[in-house]
Order: C-alpha cells, then structure tokens, then sequence
C-alpha cells in the first residue's frame, strides 16, 4: 500500500507534464495508444466520479446549510459566467458547430474534480470549494442540458432527457456509490483514498489519449484555433469568478475558491455527453480533452500566483 501512496504522490506533483505528455503522444503517435477506446470514456469518467464520492461526507453538504450566501455566489457563477463566455467565445472566433458544441458543453458542465486540490495550494477557502463542487455536480442533471440547449438548441440538436439521463449515471450514480461506501466502510476507504489520485489521474489520462488519438488529424488542422479558444475561456472563467466574487465583497480566501471552482471545469463529462449524444460531430469531443490537460497546467499556475500573494502580503 505504501508504494501505490508514493506513485500516488508523485502522480499528483506530476499531473500536469503527465497530461501533456500523454496528450503528445496521443496527438503525433496515436497508433501507439490506438487501443484505447473512446467508449470507454463513460466507464472511465465514472471511475473518477467514484473516487470523489469515496472522499465526501454527510457533513460536506450539511456545510452548504451553514453559508448558503458563498455557495449560492459560487454556483450561480458557475452555471453563468462559464456557458456565457463559451458562447460568446464561440462567436468571436466563428467556430464551427461541431467545434461550438464542444466548447459550450465545457461551458455547462459542473466545476472539475482538481478544483479542491488547486484551492488548497492556492491557500483558498477549501471547505467551500468541496461544497460548490458538490453543489454543482448535484445540479448538473438540471443544469447542463437546459444550458445547452439554450446556447446550442437553435445550432445543433439537443437531447434534453437523453443528457440529463447520461449525467445521472456517469456521474450522480458513482458519486453516491462512493458517499455509500464511504459511508458504512470508513476505514478501507481511508486507506483507499490515499491512492485515488493515481487512479484519477489513469482514468483522465485514458480518456484524453481516446479521444486526442482519434482526432490526431483533425487537431493537426484545428490545434492552434482550439488550444486559442479553451486557453480564453479558462483564464476569463479564472478572472471573471474572481472579480464577481470580490464585487460582492467575500474575503481573499473565497475569492479564490470561487474563481477556481469557476474556471476548471468537469471536462471529462464534457467528452463524454459529446461522445455519446453528438457523435455525428467528432470534433465536439476535443475542446474538453484540451481543456483537461490544459486547466492542469493554469490551475497549477495560478495556485503558485495566489500562493507567492500570501507570502508576501498580497490582497489577490
């Protein structure tokens, strides 16, 4: 056990360049990782669901009782600010409708699992980060389809039930697995949750390789156009969480926690409604395969920026 929490260690200090390098290969070799199939992108974002499930208590949404002013702030913000800027950023780098979907599917997803791990090291309000990401991943059922369908509906066809039906098993089933488990066998899934970033960590790489190695070539043609579009929109989530969160007065720590929590993204379940329910637009699966690799390394980034402010007496 203690090796598996030492990879594990190292997974989460390396996750980023893992990412990336993974994404290369995938990009420029993908017959090397041709194995991996893109159907398998719903068991894997599962995985991952189960695991944030093994790590959250009763207590975690109990806290959302305790301020409900926070997570009413962080979640409207959430379920605004990020389809709002996907769309926009859909119109003004003209994109085409499969690309558009994608980008907008980011949009309307709940916030992303790494959010809570970047909060810590961003020395943010970690409690209320855990309590908009459950907040918002209990929503999303509701949340994600009428979004889309709203900012897409008169683009592309949406299937409401069809997605709202796929957000609950990919993701409200195996979290509640988990809360269960967790539940009624603590102390196993004390030990457990030690390696859970390894194994977050595999099955997020596993989906990014699926779905980066089927679409090699059309990046190659469209790399730059994505990689310009989903870099605006994380930043601009960051950015406009952060000044939403200050305009309404909360302390540095929230601050920080809402704009996380804003700007990474469950991208994972981005590629998998865009793989189960647009698969007649290939492309729609990329912008949330980039958006993994890339929030990674922002997130990283910007928790360095919000640390180095702490140290030095900083008021970001």
């Amino acid at each position: 056990m203690r090796v598996l929490e030492k990879l594990s260690d190292f997974v989460s200090k390396w996750m980023a360049l893992i990412v990336i390098l993974v994404a290369a290969i995938s990009l420029f070799f993908p017959s090397s990782v041709s194995f991996i199939k893109t159907a398998w992108i719903n068991t894997l974002l599962g995985i991952v669901m189960f695991g944030m499930g093994l790590t959250l208590k009763p207590s975690d949404f109990t806290d959302v009782f305790k301020r409900p002013k926070d997570v009413i702030i962080g979640a409207v913000a959430q379920f605004t600010l990020m389809p709002l800027l996907a769309f926009l950023l859909t119109k003004v780098f003209r994109l085409s409708p499969e690309l558009a979907i994608g980008v907008i599917l980011v949009g309307t997803c709940p916030g992303g699992t790494s959010s809570n791990v970047m909060t810590y090291l961003s020395k943010g309000d970690v409690a209320l980060s855990v309590c908009m990401t459950s907040v918002s991943t209990i929503l999303a059922p509701f949340m994600t389809p009428l979004l889309t369908l709203l900012y897409a509906g008169k683009t592309v066809d949406v299937q409401v039930v069809g997605m709202f039906i796929s957000v609950i098993k990919v993701v409200l089933v195996p979290i509640i697995l988990g809360i269960v488990v967790n539940r009624f066998f603590s102390k196993v899934t004390e030990k457990a949750v030690k390696a859970l970033p390894l194994i977050s960590t595999t099955a997020i790489v596993l989906i990014i390789a699926a779905v980066v190695s089927v679409n090699s070539a059309r990046i190659m043609q469209n790399g730059l156009l994505i990689v310009c579009v989903v870099i605006c929109h994380n930043v601009l989530g960051y950015l406009t969480g952060y000044l939403a969160a200050r305009a309404l007065k909360l302390d540095t720590t929230k601050c920080r926690a809402i704009s996380i929590e804003v700007g990474m993204q469950n991208s994972g379940l981005a590629t998998s409604l865009a793989a189960t329910h647009f698969a007649q637009y290939p492309l729609a699966t990329v912008p949330g395969a980039v958006f993994s690799v890339w929030h990674n390394i922002s997130g990283a980034i910007l928790a360095n920026i919000f640390n180095y402010s702490s140290k030095h007496g900083g008021k970001i």
